[in-house]
């Protein structure tokens, strides 16, 4: 997975996406989600890294299939919470 991190005035900004989505647009209806490299595009990480980035961040963008279960898997997510977007899985996580 590539993980990015941000630090923000508002806390850290995260985004996790599936390596092979970089660059990539998704559309279903109304709906459009581009990944784009300038947001997404990071180091890999393990598994870890993301579950501690997840951990601390205020704001989190995640992309694909590996990426979301992982994070529904550690609890960051629900399940009824993540999107389907023209077959490729989308989540938002925000810590309030």
């Amino acid at each position: 997975m590539l993980l990015n991190e941000r630090d923000t005035e508002e806390g850290l900004l995260v985004s996790v996406c599936d390596p092979g989505l970089v660059g990539e647009t998704f559309e279903d209806g109304d709906v459009s989600l581009t990944v784009d490299p300038a947001f997404y595009d990071g180091p890999e990480a393990t598994e870890q890294e993301v579950v501690e980035s997840l951990a601390r961040c205020a704001v989190a963008n995640i992309v694909g299939a590996e990426a979301v279960a992982l994070a529904v898997d550690h609890g960051f997510v629900e399940e009824e919470n993540v999107l389907d977007i023209d077959g490729t899985r989308h989540a938002q996580l925000l810590w309030m």
